[in-house]
């Protein structure tokens, strides 16, 4: 368990399957009830790789095959810096069913995802892939 005072090392994924992305609806803090790409807080001892593809199946069902990484970003909400690792991942196998902590998972068009994110760094995360 981290200290409250140190950031917390999480991933996210955009995962694509042809000219689409996959999204989750949130179920829980932060973001809750907002859309976002799939992703949460690495496990002690995984690489970043493995919480990636592990965040990914746990959220939505879907496996998937790492192809880069897109950027580092900072997030610094209330009393929380998370440090976020955001990979691109190409579509492997199964059909998104939402699980975990989102309320809703499902691949959209590019333009849509754009649309339904709300946060700008999100966004530019899901723009280069």
């Amino acid at each position: 368990m981290s200290e409250p005072n140190r950031p917390l090392a999480c991933v996210g994924v955009v995962c694509r399957r042809g000219n689409d992305v996959l999204l989750v609806k949130r179920g829980r803090e932060p973001l809750k009830g907002r859309w976002s790409i799939p992703g949460g807080k690495m496990d002690f001892g995984e690489t970043v790789r493995e919480a990636a593809l592990r965040e990914l199946k746990e959220e939505t069902g879907v496996d998937a095959r790492i192809t880069r990484l897109i950027d580092v970003v900072d997030s610094v909400m209330a009393d929380k810096h998370y440090v976020l690792i955001d990979f691109e991942a190409e579509w492997v196998s199964g059909d998104p069913v939402a699980a975990d902590d989102a309320e809703a998972a499902e691949f959209v068009p590019v333009e849509e995802a754009l649309k339904r994110v709300s946060w700008d760094r999100t966004r530019q995360v899901i723009a280069p892939a």
